[in-house]
């Protein structure tokens, strides 16, 4: 389905001013900006909960916070990042990008975009506000385990409703971006020539509206079980703990890939372009991408094989598991083909796509040995556990969108960022991550277990490691600030096309990118990938 009929669209030249503009937005550039700031201010916020985390694990024994309060910071640290952070940003690139990447005028929904954003802010409020009400905010980890999080304080209903809200405000915007890349194409790009990052968005999409519901039916029965005498998870009253497992996993595993997908989009989009040659297995990549999608329903409990599962069920998600290996070494080893006599050159935005790559392996064979029941039942809940799911979150998401925010960044401003803080945050980025999360590994085969704050003292090198590997890790974030405000004010103006590899359409859009991006649908000829190969029309406003 195409837009045809754009050409009626009255070209508005005029673009709202000040603090209306930002209200009241309805631009999917700027809500896509709205968000992006966002994301990275609730990164900032993240990051200091963790910077907490690692102090007091400096030392064994209890150096600045109580028990109860250093699992608050474990808590509130995971939500924060999950939600706070790494969603809002891929959401917030997918509304900047996506209209340009396909040929769309905008959003399909304007309104609702500006409304699934302006639920963030008083969500995440919510979160940190219940940090300073009676009994501290949710204590009970990210996954909100019952029975802990039926005993909790108002803290944990303020979560709820916190993760109410949050889940609204993702719904409205996978709806927005399933409509807008399934109605609102440019004539002739196909479903099978869009870019990656368009099918990997849309994928996410179907993922977050079929397992967000799930995970608000969770903390739902949560909530009636502390306030309304039910007992779902009461085994006093007929209920069962384990249950609240079963319907969280079903949640939390898409979940996983709805932070990773994307990731993969965006690196696949990043590597050809700076290896000046067509993505490698096109097609391959688009069906791995939705295999993944649907096996991530199938593997929920493996996070389960301590609670005392029948050895089938073992089998059977043990092998599921296993399974989903496989389209991803897919991906993996079509972005190493891309690579491949490539024309490469090695610019800041394809400097953290290889990182990821080469991190976000680790992370996955580190997730091949968890999926073993045998070998899961001696890791589970240490800190192999924590060192598996940092290596694909924060070397995976995080890595992914530094390279897609320095691959934009001139088509987003019309200004280049310095290069050489780009590079310096990459190897600074790179070096203190390993420093902080490899040792982890270590700590979990040696047995600690993860969310608590003292620990024996045979692990204390490498804690001491980690934590001062993780004060450095945020500090070279600081270097990512530091280089996007002064590029944003003193940054060279970025030509039209700024890399030489980049030919997918929204490298044919002027620098910066118009207001309204296109009030005349183009008429294209696309190869793989969403590369154009010939463009007509398409006036911009």
């Amino acid at each position: 389905m195409a837009i045809a009929g754009l050409a009626a669209v009255p070209q508005q030249s005029h673009r709202p001013h000040g603090w209306r503009r930002w209200l009241f937005a309805t631009n999917h550039k700027d809500i896509g900006s709205l968000y992006l700031w966002f994301a990275f201010c609730m990164f900032l916020v993240g990051g200091v909960l963790a910077l907490c985390i690692r102090a007091e694990l400096f030392r064994p024994g209890l150096q600045f916070f109580q028990p109860e309060l250093f699992n608050q910071l474990t808590t509130l640290h995971g939500l924060i990042m999950v939600f706070g952070a790494i969603m809002p940003a891929f959401t917030g690139l997918a509304n900047w990008m996506l209209p340009l990447m396909i040929g769309a005028p905008d959003m399909a929904f304007a309104r609702m975009n500006n409304w699934s954003f302006w639920l963030l802010p008083p969500a995440m409020a919510l979160l940190l506000l219940s940090f300073v009400v009676p009994g501290g905010a949710a204590a009970a980890g990210w996954t909100l385990y019952a029975p802990l999080s039926v005993q909790l304080g108002m803290g944990m209903d303020l979560t709820i409703f916190a993760i109410h809200i949050l889940g609204i405000s993702s719904i409205m915007g996978a709806i927005n971006i399933v409509v807008t890349i399934i109605n609102l194409r440019a004539p002739g790009m196909g479903m099978m020539k869009m870019p990656m990052f368009a099918w990997a968005s849309l994928i996410t999409a179907y993922l977050i509206i079929a397992v967000m519901p799930v995970l608000a039916g969770a903390v739902t029965m949560v909530l009636t079980d502390r306030h309304f005498g039910t007992h779902f998870f009461n085994a006093a009253g007929g209920g069962d703990p384990i249950l609240y497992q079963h319907v969280f996993w079903f949640f939390g595993h898409p979940e996983v890939y709805i932070m990773a997908l994307p990731a993969f989009g965006i690196v696949s989009q990043v590597i050809p372009t700076f290896a000046r040659k067509p993505l490698f297995g096109y097609t391959s990549m688009v069906y791995a991408t939705s295999s993944i999608g649907v096996l991530s329903f199938m593997v929920w409990a493996h996070h389960m094989f301590v609670t005392g599962m029948p050895a089938t069920a073992q089998l059977f998600f043990m092998y599921a598991t296993m399974l989903i290996a496989v389209p991803t070494g897919v991906k993996v080893f079509n972005w190493i083909a891309t690579m491949w006599e490539g024309s490469m050159s090695f610019e800041t935005p394809m400097l953290f796509a290889i990182g990821f790559i080469l991190l976000f392996t680790i992370g996955g064979l580190s997730g091949v040995t968890l999926s073993v029941a045998a070998v899961d039942v001696q890791l589970h809940g240490s800190y192999y556990v924590v060192a598996h799911f940092h290596y694909v979150l924060v070397a995976g998401a995080l890595f992914s969108l530094f390279s897609a925010v320095y691959y934009w960044f001139p088509k987003m401003t019309g200004k280049m960022y310095s290069e050489r803080l780009g590079r310096l945050h990459f190897w600074w980025s790179l070096l203190w991550f390993n420093v902080t999360f490899f040792p982890m590994h270590f700590l979990g085969l040696a047995g600690m277990p993860r969310r608590i704050p003292d620990y024996a003292l045979q692990f204390t090198q490498f804690n001491q490691i980690a934590s001062v590997g993780a004060f450095m890790f945020g500090l070279g974030q600081l270097i990512f600030l530091v280089n996007i405000l002064y590029s944003l004010r003193h940054g060279k103006t970025a030509a039209q096309q700024p890399w030489e590899g980049g030919n997918t359409l929204e490298w044919r859009l002027p620098t910066p990118a118009p207001y309204h991006s296109f009030s005349e649908a183009p008429q294209l000829d696309v190869a793989e990938n969403g590369v154009v190969v010939a463009m007509q029309g398409g006036k911009h406003g």
